[in-house]
């Protein structure tokens, strides 16, 4: 078969390329990248103008990479990314549906985009992503939203070009969800949001079924991607001048399992830690469930992963953790975390936190707690119980009032501030190794990075030194972050 390559040099944006078509399906989607990309050339050449499109993300960071992909294939389109919803020819909502909330701000920024559609009906406008996983969703969308032009899932990303070009020429609402997942597809391009750092999918989808959690619903069982595919992408991102990678999974600890020659994530991270020009190994999320002596001797050994792991445990009490179906017990948690601790000595701990699940009593509050303060997180998530309908836990009599839900979480925000607050302010006049992302978000004219440990710090600096590792010494601990300077 012909090499093709979702691949065309740009000056002055970071691409992934030399990836290898290896489906007709794929194929198809090139032909028509190609198609959109010379018909908008040619508006450019003859008018002057750019086809621009408005990416909005919910969610995580799965979700956030999805988002690189669609922009890496709108951008081999010709389009242009704006900030600007006025200015917009495309706007994509990619969204999230792990809790209620982010539900509803999709829905109410979808309404407010009616107004812009009547004044520009060559407006075209997308949802994507978890939410359209569920028909009650896109019939919801189909009955109250008939601006919106294309509905697709999280399963058919990659035929997002095919998608666009076929809701252009429909007279109606375009939806194509797949209510299964395929085989994984390779050779989708990115347009990476971060120029240091980037996300870089190992597996997809999950196989726990959590009571509360409708993931595996939305993003179908565990698939895991080749060692030989992931580190071939790798590769390529360090030759672009990528310094650090963020693996990503549901599950990251389940690696492997579903591939035909069955391997485990401790070997990713030793074929992954020989790659020159990556500094820095992270990884997101492990289930403590299938945390492996292997794992904790890799992040011990391999010099390029961090000294930091993000170990959700959800709830202190085993009672609520039985009601979950978390397969652990708070004595197998905090096993493990002892562990971690003797086997890597500064390694920081984060972590997920649910309030208010159905039957939680204020004794099972206290043990998650008393979990929290064991543990001393450097940081944590902390989340209200959303009822997700289609779920076990959302049939459960015993649900916890709005009220009790909140005074609990109220609590626990305050305990965990306070260890992150003492924990930084440890940090005092300690020197910390900081890789140079860009611009501070809250002083533009500094700097920000991270330690090893995933802190942020904030200093001042030169552009110049976006991308390399600095030595900083902490000057100012805050609860959130760390001011420093740098050492000559």
């Amino acid at each position: 078969m012909e090499k093709l390559f979702y691949y065309k040099e740009e000056a002055g944006l970071k691409r992934e390329k030399n990836y290898e078509f290896n489906s007709l399906d794929l194929q198809r989607q090139q032909e028509i990248i190609e198609e959109i990309s010379y018909k908008n050339e040619e508006l450019y050449r003859t008018t002057g103008k750019q086809k621009k499109v408005l990416i909005v993300t919910y969610g995580c960071q799965m979700n956030e990479h999805d988002s690189e992909k669609l922009l890496g294939m709108l951008k081999d389109m010709n389009y242009v990314e704006t900030s600007e919803k006025e200015e917009a020819d495309l706007i994509i909502y990619n969204t999230c549906c792990v809790r209620e909330n982010a539900e509803l701000k999709v829905y109410g920024n979808l309404g407010a985009l009616k107004p812009l559609k009547k004044k520009n009906s060559d407006l075209t406008i997308a949802v994507c992503g978890c939410m359209m996983q569920q028909p009650k969703v896109v019939e919801a969308i189909k009955r109250k939203y008939r601006h919106v032009d294309l509905v697709f899932g999280t399963h058919n990303l990659h035929k997002f070009p095919e998608l666009l070009a076929n809701c252009k020429q429909a007279d109606n609402m375009l939806v194509e969800v797949w209510e299964e997942e395929g085989e994984i597809i390779e050779g989708i391009p990115s347009m990476r949001k971060y120029g240091v750092k980037a996300f870089v999918n190992i597996m997809f989808g999950c196989n726990n079924f959590c009571t509360y959690c409708i993931v595996p619903y939305t993003r179908g069982r565990e698939r895991s991607r080749e060692i030989k595919e992931i580190v071939h992408e790798v590769i390529d991102l360090a030759n672009n001048g990528t310094k650090e990678i963020t693996l990503l999974g549901q599950n990251v600890n389940s690696y492997g399992k579903t591939l035909e020659n069955k391997t485990e994530f401790a070997d990713l991270l030793k074929e992954l830690n020989k790659v020159e020009g990556i500094e820095r190994i992270r990884f997101m999320t492990s289930h403590p469930k299938d945390l492996s002596e292997s794992l904790i001797e890799a992040i011990a050994q391999y010099d390029k992963v961090c000294e930091h792991i993000h170990l959700p445990f959800q709830a202190g009490s085993n009672h609520i953790l039985k009601e979950m179906n978390r397969n652990y017990t708070q004595e197998r948690y905090l096993e493990l975390v002892a562990k971690l601790k003797r086997a890597v000595p500064d390694i920081a701990l984060t972590t997920d936190i649910i309030v208010g699940f159905p039957g939680e009593t204020e004794e099972d509050f206290m043990d998650t707690l008393k979990v929290v303060e064991e543990v001393k997180f450097h940081s944590a998530f902390t989340f209200l119980y959303s009822v997700r309908e289609g779920t076990p836990a959302a049939k459960m009599e015993t649900q916890i009032s709005e009220e009790v839900k909140h005074t609990r979480f109220n609590k626990l925000v305050e305990t965990v501030n306070q260890i992150s607050a003492e924990i930084n302010s440890s940090y005092l006049n300690k020197e910390v190794e900081v890789l140079v992302e860009g611009s501070s978000k809250t002083d533009a004219s500094k700097l920000m990075g991270r330690t090893r440990q995933n802190k942020l710090v904030n200093f001042s600096g030169g552009e110049e030194l976006i991308g390399k590792l600095v030595k900083i010494r902490i000057t100012e601990p805050k609860t959130f972050s760390l001011n420093g300077e740098i050492i000559d």
